[in-house]
């Protein structure tokens, strides 16, 4: 039994606790490819990064835990990251203004090639989103709106110098 800030008693039986670090990240990205093709065998990754946790857990805590190193995302699981937060904004073009909205591949593996620092990872893809594609969008929407009615289609695409086009049609 544990008391907590208020004194009451936390009972931790048949609790699991998880805590994550950062520790030996850098360790753990050198020894896993770019590709994510080939990740070392778990046993040897553990033993490469225990003295990096020995020197910052004291050892009577790190021998009760369970040590599981997390795999830097790799490209195609970014990809799948990417589509699943496009599908999102593509469902509220599609509910807010009945408009199909096409991403082209390009867009696609653009996000996901600037997510791949191990600081930022796949929270980038938010912050691309929100930061850049979606207020270029919301201007491109309102713009459409003072020629007339909107159209049915939004295609959005990457030039050569990494922006994102637009282009508005039919269905």
């Amino acid at each position: 039994m544990l008391s907590d800030g208020e004194g009451r008693e936390v009972d931790f039986k048949d609790t699991i606790i998880f805590m994550t670090s950062n520790l030996a990240s850098d360790m753990i990205q050198q020894a896993v490819p770019v590709d994510g093709s080939e990740k070392p065998p778990l046993d040897d990754l553990i033993a490469t990064i225990r003295p990096v946790l020995s020197k910052h857990f004291k050892p009577a805590l790190l021998a009760r835990m369970s040590i599981v190193p997390f795999f830097p995302i790799d490209v195609n699981a970014m990809k799948d990251i990417v589509i699943l937060k496009l599908n999102k904004i593509k469902q509220r073009m599609a509910e807010n203004h009945k408009m199909l909205m096409v991403v082209d591949d390009k867009v696609i593996d653009n996000i996901a090639a600037r997510c791949t620092e191990v600081e930022t990872g796949a929270r980038n893809i938010d912050h691309i989103l929100r930061g850049t594609l979606l207020p270029k969008i919301s201007s491109e929407i309102l713009s459409q709106m003072t020629q007339g009615p909107l159209p049915e289609k939004l295609t959005v695409g990457m030039d050569d110098k990494g922006e994102f086009t637009f282009a508005f049609g039919k269905k």
